[in-house]
């Protein structure tokens, strides 16, 4: 019976869930007030070596969320040390961060469609009154 998952899927959903742990209890108590972020995904390379970690920022300003992706890659050493402890592997992979914008781009589509649909039904109500 062939493995529903393959190693790199298991090791990139065991690290997701630890650097997340890790953001929320260690990270947050020695960086101080920080905005609200999320992992909203994990790629793992085939050798093991290296974690794409997909970090999603909740901020409007967007000069906070570029430091805040700085300042991630700045502590990303301090993280994989931190997480060796937690994993049981030979090698820990080196954290790679990057900004995941992915959500924000979708709350920005649904609006302009939303806005698109309310104008669409205005202009049908302005016509419709106008037969009349």
């Amino acid at each position: 019976m062939a493995r529903e998952f393959s190693r790199t899927d298991r090791v990139a959903q065991q690290i997701h869930k630890e650097v997340a742990s890790l953001l929320q209890n260690e990270y947050k108590h020695r960086v101080g007030d920080m905005p609200l972020l999320t992992i909203s995904g994990v790629e793992v390379s085939r050798d093991l070596a290296h974690a794409k970690i997909f970090v999603t920022i909740y901020d409007n300003d967007e000069t906070v969320a570029k430091a805040q992706m700085k300042q991630l890659a700045e502590y990303a050493g301090f993280l994989r040390g931190l997480l060796a402890k937690r994993v049981r592997m030979r090698a820990v992979p080196q954290l790679h961060f990057f900004a995941d914008n992915s959500i924000t781009e979708g709350i920005r589509i649904s609006n302009l469609v939303s806005e698109t649909i309310a104008r669409d039904k205005a202009r049908t109500n302005n016509t419709d009154d106008e037969q009349e």
